[in-house]
């Protein structure tokens, strides 16, 4: 059937502690979901903000110029607007205003229908001792896996 694409934000969950999860649906062009569907995509350089009208929008969210687009194409770059419920947005919009809270978002895939959808994270910054911690359970971890494996 359909191919699912799952393309993940690893930096996220390393530079930040994650909340609360959400699923929003993306507004895309024809060009754009071709692209993604090939797996042509890059989301470890972006984040999520709200504009004036309090929509919800990707920024810096990397989709790869697709190859048979002609003059048709999309920009490699640009803000996609999110699609989420307003009692989301709304949740969302007070959290990252009064606590100083970032939405950042954590994995683009298809679903079954083959509509992107993007997972993104209500996030809090982690200090640089959180990140040195995170390291070591990830190398404990890789070492008790290696030390099962032998036995």
């Amino acid at each position: 059937m359909l191919k699912t694409i799952n393309i993940l934000n690893k930096r996220a969950r390393f530079d930040y502690e994650i909340i609360e999860k959400y699923t929003a649906g993306i507004v895309l062009t024809g060009t754009e979901i071709k692209s993604i569907r090939l797996g042509k995509a890059n989301i470890t350089e972006s984040f999520c903000e709200f504009n004036e009208s309090n929509e919800l929008f990707a920024i810096n969210m990397y989709i790869e110029e697709y190859a048979f687009g002609n003059q048709f194409n999309h920009k490699a770059r640009s803000e996609r607007k999110l699609l989420l419920n307003k009692r989301e947005l709304k949740t969302l919009s007070k959290s990252v205003q009064a606590k100083g809270l970032t939405i950042v978002p954590l994995k683009l895939f298809t679903n079954e229908k083959g509509m992107a959808k993007l997972d993104i994270g209500l996030a809090k910054g982690k200090k640089t001792y959180d990140k040195r911690e995170s390291l070591k359970e990830q190398d404990t971890k890789r070492d008790l896996d290696r030390i099962k494996k032998s036995f």
